[in-house]
């Protein structure tokens, strides 16, 4: 490896040591410092062997801290994984981080959440406001309507 290379090695371990990166991610940035083909291909090599670049480890991290943080739904999690080549195994490893129970308790929060802004009106006109909110959040719309029939609109 020349140092031209070596130093581009050095810079990429730094950039993915800073946060999680994807492939895709560290790809641009070598290119961003005109490293392309083999060479791009040898450093990403080298800094997954040095475990500085791990899909995984990317993807668990991300879909975990997005619906802790953000609280978003799995669509959009997934969505947003996707764009970033996250796909496959590593993708479904991803979703896996997100258990169950959390994920309806963490809507139901969201829409009760939600619900307190809103003015008081007609129950449908309540229903289809909270249901867009959580949709636009990327959850699923069966649960968002089951959530939304049973615990939300109907409470009071």
């Amino acid at each position: 490896m020349n140092d031209r290379l070596k130093d581009a090695l050095r810079r990429a371990a730094s950039f993915c040591a800073y946060q999680e990166r994807t492939q895709q991610e560290v790809r641009e940035r070598l290119a961003e410092w005109d490293v392309y083909g083999d060479d791009a291909d040898l450093i990403i090599v080298e800094l997954i062997e040095q475990n500085y670049l791990n899909e995984e480890r990317f993807a668990k991290t991300f879909a975990g801290s997005k619906f802790r943080v953000k609280s978003w739904g799995k669509h959009k999690i997934r969505q947003h994984l996707k764009q970033r080549g996250i796909t496959g195994h590593n993708l479904e490893t991803a979703m896996k981080e997100i258990e169950p129970d959390d994920y309806r308790q963490r809507l139901t929060e969201l829409l009760e959440k939600k619900k307190r802004t809103l003015p008081q009106e007609s129950p449908l006109a309540l229903k289809q406001k909270l249901a867009r909110y959580a949709i636009s959040k990327g959850f699923e719309p069966e649960l968002v309507y089951e959530l939304v029939n049973e615990r939300i609109a109907n409470s009071d």
